[in-house]
């Protein structure tokens, strides 16, 4: 049996400019961390007193005998890529899905290191990143970008670079400790209890997509003052706070579904109770939204968002890792 703990991500500024149609002509960085929120894939060989040959548990359960007839696209797609027969696969989750945090990318990428180590092989942080890329975007065909699936796999406050060749280089953000314990501090994430499909905001989106150049090569410029801000102590931390005010108003132009009459109405909110910015996480559309608050504020703030779930959390470091791992022999069926 083999459990993998992989975590959600938070993305700062930059998004928009991991979508390959963006990048490989103008070049694309993303400034994001990962957070203590996680998904568990729990995968062993399933015994073979069943008549079918695989079970999977998710948000439903499938048994099958036939890798061909499993419904969930992912699923059906890692176990062809990789191989696998006669499994029981089991996800779960500390937050819901298709709430703007990257989850079916941690997903891919915690059952692609799952199936992995069932196979007794080793996976490396920038393989499952590769792997759960060609997953979702060649395989599954599901438009998106290319940060989730690498934040979940490397873990940690990074700075993800997506280059016009095609390839990526993830560099760690450089922050005294006790600046980064007030970064976290000073961020207040609610969720909105809006939920929808990224790919499908990604769609939506690409409508009118020429016109939203200038806006994502604007919103590409603010990672590099957005890294300023984070790696010089002597910067103001909240300077961070207004530009992520500015990137989210530069987001809110680059597509029809990123938000909505509800979610700018909750935005003002905060931002009138005190918030010095923030901005809805994810393609858009719903999920879950971070404010960065001035601890005099939060009372405020908090007071203001009471009709919404708080949810508290600290960053970490880690990036997708086998939790539990117990080897089992396993022999094919015979054909």
């Amino acid at each position: 049996m083999i459990i993998t703990k992989t975590p959600f991500r938070m993305s700062f500024f930059g998004g928009g400019t991991d979508m390959e149609s963006f990048f490989r002509e103008f070049g694309g960085s993303v400034l994001s961390t990962t957070f203590d929120k996680y998904c568990y894939v729990n995968v062993r060989h399933l015994p073979r007193f069943f008549e079918y040959s695989t079970e999977l548990s998710y948000s439903k359960t499938e048994r099958v005998t036939n890798t061909d007839d499993i419904q969930h696209p992912a699923i059906r797609n890692a176990m062809k890529l990789l191989d696998m027969y006669e499994i029981r696969l089991t996800y779960e989750a500390d937050l819901p899905a298709r709430s703007g945090l990257g989850t079916s990318s941690s997903f891919a990428v915690g059952m692609l290191n799952a199936f992995y180590a069932l196979k007794g092989k080793y996976a490396d942080k920038k393989k499952l990143a590769d792997e759960a890329i060609y997953l979702e975007r060649e395989m599954c065909q599901e438009a998106g970008g290319w940060q989730d699936q690498i934040a979940a796999a490397f873990g940690g406050m990074n700075r993800i670079d997506f280059n016009k060749d095609g390839t990526y280089d993830v560099t760690p953000i450089i922050i005294h400790p006790d600046r980064k314990k007030q970064l976290n501090d000073n961020l207040l994430m609610f969720f909105t209890g809006f939920t929808r499909f990224s790919s499908d905001m990604q769609k939506a989106n690409q409508a009118g997509y020429d016109e939203k150049i200038n806006q994502l090569k604007q919103m590409y410029a603010l990672v590099d003052d957005a890294e300023a801000i984070l790696e010089d102590k002597h910067s103001d931390l909240d300077e961070f706070g207004r530009l992520l005010d500015k990137t989210w108003r530069l987001k809110r132009q680059t597509g029809g579904a990123i938000t909505t009459n509800s979610i700018d109405s909750l935005y003002e909110k905060g931002i009138a109770a005190g918030a010095l910015g923030g901005k809805l996480l994810g393609a858009g559309g719903g999920g879950f939204i971070v404010f960065y608050v001035q601890p005099e504020k939060k009372e405020a703030v908090l007071n203001a968002m009471s009709d919404l779930m708080y949810v508290p959390f600290r960053f970490e470091e880690g990036g997708t890792r086998v939790i539990h791992y117990s080897p089992e022999t396993f022999d094919p069926k015979e054909e």
